[in-house]
């Protein structure tokens, strides 16, 4: 599903944050992204989704190096992959119900189909009353959830998900990761970065840890190879 391959990245005429990346992620794998505030979680998961390039190194995505692909065809392959962004990124002048939807309607899904998908997953995330409101009336919290719904309502293959329960009480932040764990039974490869170690606990997923710009394995599977 994702490979890299002694990836760097610097930004600028800095140092390098990230280096000597070496890992690979097979489909249907659940971990956990470790680290320090700085670490460079953020930057590993904009690597993965195209956001930046790396400044060496190969990176490999549904079985195709990304630096070596047209551009046209990168529009299609990112819409095999779910993100939660630690800005939300919602649309301001479209509704919670709107937002989420926005996967879907891009997929060609008719109108009431849409409804009904968007309308059950936001009721289990705790925003049944919030189908019509608008990202500046919700909470940092609602959101957030906003977001994770966006994310996941077209069941990625690949799910990104940057500090997804930040913004919420730990009762929510058990909620999402559960709805992530489900998302995965069915088989999408998910990777969380969470500075929640309580959470991280509670589930039986490997973590991966950045240290120092390198990866550290604690424990390994059977699906992850570094």
């Amino acid at each position: 599903m994702v490979r890299f391959e002694n990836v760097g990245l610097r930004y600028g005429m800095g140092s390098e944050i990230l280096r000597d990346l070496n890992f690979s992620l097979e489909p249907g794998a659940f971990h956990f992204l470790t680290g320090a505030s700085g670490a460079g979680k953020s930057s590993l998961l904009k690597l993965i989704y195209m956001g930046l390039r790396p400044s060496r190194g190969l990176i490999n995505l549904f079985g195709r190096d990304i630096s070596t692909m047209r551009r046209a065809d990168l529009p299609a392959l990112r819409r095999r992959i779910g993100v939660v962004f630690q800005d939300f990124h919602l649309i301001e002048h479209l509704s919670a119900l709107d937002n989420v939807a926005l996967p879907l309607r891009v997929a060609g899904m008719k109108p009431q189909k849409i409804r009904d998908h968007v309308a059950e997953l936001l009721a289990w995330v705790g925003l049944a009353d919030h189908l019509d409101d608008r990202p500046s009336t919700l909470s940092g919290g609602q959101q957030q959830r906003v977001a994770i719904a966006r994310a996941v309502i077209s069941r990625p293959h690949l799910l990104l998900a940057d500090e997804p329960t930040g913004n919420v009480d730990n009762e929510i932040g058990m909620r999402l990761i559960y709805l992530f764990d489900e998302l995965n039974k069915m088989g999408t490869t998910v990777l969380i970065a969470t500075h929640n170690k309580e959470l991280i606990s509670r589930f039986n997923h490997p973590v991966l840890h950045l240290e120092d710009g390198e990866i550290k394995l604690q424990p390994t599977t059977d699906k992850v190879v570094a």
